[in-house]
């Protein structure tokens, strides 16, 4: 690992992804209920589309009977993003679901996987996230177990360091 988590040098990319969000929740809480998920914890950037979004996760998990733990926001620029990643973490849902918009996820996720427990094996993450260049802004060979949705709702995973499509 480098001597700090963070990216030297952040992209340029845009900042936030348009999809179908009844189709990505929906999708998302089937997967989650799927895996067995009673308690969740939400993670996302302060974007609109990225609340928003994960507003509609928290209503569709708790009208289904699924308790929402805690709901965790981040910027896109921090100084670290530590503070916001031991609160992420100081929960212990049966999953995490995170958004982005990229570049914060990213910077998030790597402080994650440099400072806590936490790890991808135990997260879905929306379709903000399933652009293959947003996972190699954290390295997809550090993303084992990571699963996610299109927007489309197909579900894909990081297996062996590579993006694999799940049927």
């Amino acid at each position: 690992m480098p001597e700090t988590p963070l990216l030297r040098r952040a992209p340029r990319t845009d900042a936030d992804t348009e999809v179908e969000v009844e189709v990505e929740v929906d999708a998302i809480i089937a997967l989650a209920s799927a895996r067995g998920a009673r308690t969740l914890t939400l993670g996302s950037g302060r974007t609109p589309t990225a609340l928003a979004t994960m507003a509609a996760v928290a209503t569709g998990w708790e009208r289904g009977g699924g308790r929402i733990v805690d709901h965790v926001t981040w910027p896109e620029s921090a100084a670290s993003w530590l503070r916001q990643a031991r609160r992420f973490t100081a929960t212990t849902p049966d999953l995490w679901i995170m958004t982005g918009p990229r570049l914060g996820w990213a910077q998030m996720t790597r402080r994650l996987l440099w400072s806590t427990t936490w790890t991808p094996h135990d997260t879905l993450v929306t379709a903000a996230i399933a652009d293959p260049a947003a996972l190699e802004l954290v390295g997809t060979a550090h993303l084992d177990g990571l699963t996610g949705i299109d927007g489309d709702g197909s579900a894909w995973c990081v297996a062996d360091g590579q993006l694999r499509l799940r049927r």
